[in-house]
């Protein structure tokens, strides 16, 4: 007997041609016409006859399909509405990772940091999904930022809108106030501000508008819209990159990394620098295609993302200078020593003399190869990181300060235990002290 309750039908008739009850065996039954079907890769067919009918949406999946409430979640005093499965890309529309919480405290403090240098800035989150990064910088840092959050996919926009009325945030939708936002909000409650949301190709706002803050996050590599994020981005202005493409970055599908990034890779001791550095090289040569040159503020490779963190200079010759900063490594696979490559066009006699090990001498066959095109010049900029450190302070980001300072210890070489950040002028004695890890 079938245990789904549905009524089962005999599968085979006796010989003169009638249905005959007897015990069924294992089958399956059909949701849309309750057929019984005896073999899966029957009922794979029948399925698809189905579909190819268009009459798959029929009244017993509208009655039974019951849409499950969406939960609420809060990070960082942001609330934001997500879907079911909503840490499953492949079963929502709208992504939601709460592994990535450092990353975007990482950003919002690059964001703060670079709204004390001018202000307001015109700020894009690219891939909006549930909004949550643009909202947070919408609510933290008021009208110092003016927030365009995007996504093409509906339900996501939908949900975007719907998670800035819970935030007391004004919605503005093609440049037209969206009236419902206002009947919304209790009486007494005030907006805490606009923000702007569109549904639209990244790749096409990025060459309609201009920004001084970009963010890519997309599902798996940025390499696709970088070209356009430097097409419009103002001098001076940051693009910030996550990329999730772990898997080809971490050298664990090479022939992937060859294809997205042109860079030939192998697993090493430093594979998360050489991930950074493979990001950063990529970026690079975007912003010198648009005749624009970069300086790094910093990178970060963690176990789920790549970051990193570029300011953008404007004009042929720092575009020169970045594009000179590409070079090829030699790596020894022996002893894991490496250097990048002289400049010159000139082929070199005898590579192996390039690094300080005596690998080749002392082992047979060939001991280097070539990795990259990789970024060669710094990955941080220490009064940049100083300044985030600040910000988190002032923000009560906790999680993400040891991380801060981490960067900053890699970035001047210093030991944990000399670490030390001078009060900045333009606090008072008393509002914020910045300790050393001890």
């Amino acid at each position: 007997m079938c245990i789904c309750h549905l009524p089962c039908r005999p599968v085979k008739p006796n010989i003169i041609g009638e249905q005959i009850s007897s015990k069924m065996g294992a089958h399956y039954h059909c949701i849309i016409c309750s057929a019984t079907i005896t073999r899966r890769t029957d009922m794979l067919g029948h399925v698809r006859r189905h579909v190819n009918k268009g009459e798959t949406k029929s009244r017993y999946i509208a009655a039974s399909a019951a849409k499950p409430p969406n939960e609420i979640l809060k990070e960082a005093d942001t609330d934001v509405q997500v879907c079911p499965n909503y840490s499953i890309p492949q079963k929502t529309d709208s992504y939601f990772n709460p592994k990535m919480k450092l990353n975007r405290q990482l950003i919002f403090c690059t964001l703060a940091a670079l709204a004390k240098e001018r202000k307001p800035l015109e700020c894009l989150d690219a891939f909006g999904a549930t909004g949550i990064m643009g909202l947070q910088w919408a609510k933290h840092l008021g009208n110092a930022v003016k927030v365009t959050i995007n996504d093409l996919n509906e339900n996501s926009v939908t949900l975007i809108q719907e998670n800035c009325h819970l935030n007391k945030l004004k919605v503005v939708v093609d440049s037209k106030e969206k009236e419902e936002s206002d009947d919304i909000l209790e009486e007494g409650e005030e907006n805490l501000g606009n923000i702007k949301v569109t549904k639209m190709d990244a790749n096409v706002l990025m060459h309609l508008r201009s920004f001084d803050f970009i963010h890519l996050d997309p599902f798996g590599t940025s390499v696709n819209y970088l070209d356009s994020a430097f097409r419009n981005i103002r001098n001076l202005g940051i693009v910030s990159v996550t990329s999730t493409d772990i898997s080809s970055l971490y050298a664990k599908a090479q022939h992937v990394a060859r294809r997205h990034y042109g860079c030939n890779i192998v697993r090493t001791e430093y594979y998360k620098e050489l991930a950074a550095r493979i990001v950063v090289a990529a970026v690079a040569r975007a912003a010198a295609r648009c005749n624009k040159g970069i300086e790094v503020l910093f990178a970060v490779a963690l176990e789920h993302f790549v970051l990193v963190v570029v300011r953008v200079l404007r004009g042929p010759t720092s575009a020169d200078e970045t594009a000179k900063k590409i070079q090829y490594l030699i790596h020894c696979q022996w002893c894991e020593e490496r250097i990048f490559q002289k400049d010159g066009n000139m082929v070199e006699e005898n590579p192996y003399r390039q690094l300080p090990c005596n690998c080749h001498g002392s082992m047979p066959g060939k001991t280097a190869i070539e990795l990259g095109p990789l970024w060669s010049s710094s990955l941080f900029n220490t009064g940049f990181l100083k300044r985030m450190l600040f910000e988190s302070l002032h923000h009560g980001l906790d999680d993400i300060q040891t991380l801060i300072k981490t960067l900053i210890f890699e970035s001047e070489c210093t030991p944990q235990s000399q670490f030390s950040v001078p009060m900045p002028s333009n606090l008072k004695q008393g509002d914020i002290y910045i300790q050393g890890l001890k």
